[in-house]
């Protein structure tokens, strides 16, 4: 290897290292994560439940169904579908669910595109707040009374817990084991910090006016919800977590829907890492706000999926051409990347049938890596991940 070679490995060991060192840092911060006490029941807002649904027919109604059961006060929400190219049967379907339809097209249709249409028709005057889910996710009982609870805390915005609904195949229970991880070091750790939780895209709910006013600021292809966690925390907005307010969201089944939904939360990420950092730095220079320049760093941060392969790789390769240092390096920070791992993960994970699906991580990051091929087209096209797929359930 020449000295150029040497020089790129330890260039890719020190972004390699930040990035789990900036992970270590959060998942040791979670241990010491609690949630607060709810105050009594004062006011019980009126709420707004938002659905963007493109092309769910498989799935929309029957989730319109439970949200409209939902055990929160029913003179107090409403369920709207965003309905985007959905069939004509499924329309006539979900009108008789009691659910109101809002029917929307466009040439490129985008999740942003969508709720900026639909919060034409809902008013910040009759509604006090409004939560955002997919088209597959379904309320724990006590969601809405939650998400009720943390606006009685006088917060504005909020992330709630999600969860996994599925385990049908290895690549779901990965899929939900990495959203656990999530939920540890990007929320409760970011929480004990003082700093804001991440935004998941669904789960969320926001002060209807402060949503209004700043939803039309989000014109993002793919990965809304880090603009708009970003476009918040620059204003000052903090994003609190609520733990107990609970969504079960359907998690990736296939391997191949895996890569498209990775390729564009990768693309969506570098985007924004590009448009934001530099303000982001300017804006902390000049007013202190480093919250919003924390979300911006996070932007910068390598897929957590990709780096323990690149780890070992760099491992192997420096050790094959003899550079003993940098090999003993890749291989430390290999270490602190696994005990991240293993802070952040849930105690079931050492149950059935998560500790059987942990046996298919190398297989997970092999399509992790294949998302890397879809990257270009991501941020030029809505890249949708199909959900009510028919598949085969875990062995």
């Amino acid at each position: 290897m020449s000295w150029i070679g040497v020089v790129i490995f330890a260039f890719l060991l020190a972004y390699l290292g930040w990035g789990v060192f900036y992970q270590l840092i959060f998942a040791m911060a979670g241990l010491f994560w609690k949630e607060k006490e709810m105050p009594p029941v004062g006011k019980q807002r009126k709420m707004a439940v938002l659905i963007p649904a493109y092309k769910e027919d498989n799935v929309i109604v029957d989730v319109a169904t439970e949200a409209l059961e939902h055990d929160y006060p029913a003179d107090k929400f409403e369920v709207f579908v965003i309905a985007d190219s959905l069939q004509a049967e499924t329309l006539t379907r979900l009108t008789n669910t009691g659910a109101k339809t809002i029917e929307v097209s466009f040439a490129k249709s985008t999740k942003s595109k969508a709720l900026n249409v639909a919060l034409k028709s809902i008013s910040a005057e009759v509604f006090d707040v409004i939560v955002i889910l997919d088209a597959d996710n379904v309320m724990a009982p006590g969601f809405l009374t939650r998400i009720n609870g943390e606006f009685e805390l006088g917060h504005r915005v909020i992330q709630g817990c999600r969860a996994a609904k599925n385990f049908n195949t290895s690549m779901a229970v990965l899929d939900g084991l990495s959203e656990a991880i999530n939920n540890h070091i990007l929320c409760k750790g970011h929480m004990e910090f003082g700093l804001s939780a991440r935004l998941a895209g669904s789960g969320m709910a926001f002060d209807a006016k402060l949503f209004k006013r700043i939803m039309p600021q989000i014109d993002a292809i793919g990965g809304f919800d880090k603009a708009l966690e970003l476009q918040l925390t620059c204003e000052g907005e903090r994003i609190f977590y609520a733990a107990d307010a609970i969504i079960y969201d359907e998690k990736v089944a296939k391997p191949e829907h895996f890569s498209k939904q990775r390729s564009r939360w990768i693309a969506a990420q570098f985007h924004y890492a590009k448009r934001f950092v530099p303000h982001a730095v300017r804006t902390f220079i000049q007013t202190g706000n480093v919250d919003y320049l924390n979300k911006a760093i996070q932007m910068l941060l390598p897929p957590r999926l990709l780096t323990p392969g690149i780890l070992a790789f760099g491992a192997v390769v420096c050790w094959f051409f003899g550079f003993k240092v940098l090999c003993i390096g890749f291989l430390a920070v290999l270490l602190f990347n696994v005990i991240s791992f293993l802070i952040a993960l849930p105690a079931y994970t050492w149950e059935r049938p998560y500790i059987d699906a942990l046996f298919r991580l190398p297989l997970v990051f092999f399509f992790a890596l294949k998302s890397l091929i879809g990257i270009g087209k991501a941020n030029k096209r809505f890249i949708h991940t199909p959900h009510g797929d028919s598949v085969e359930p875990t062995k």
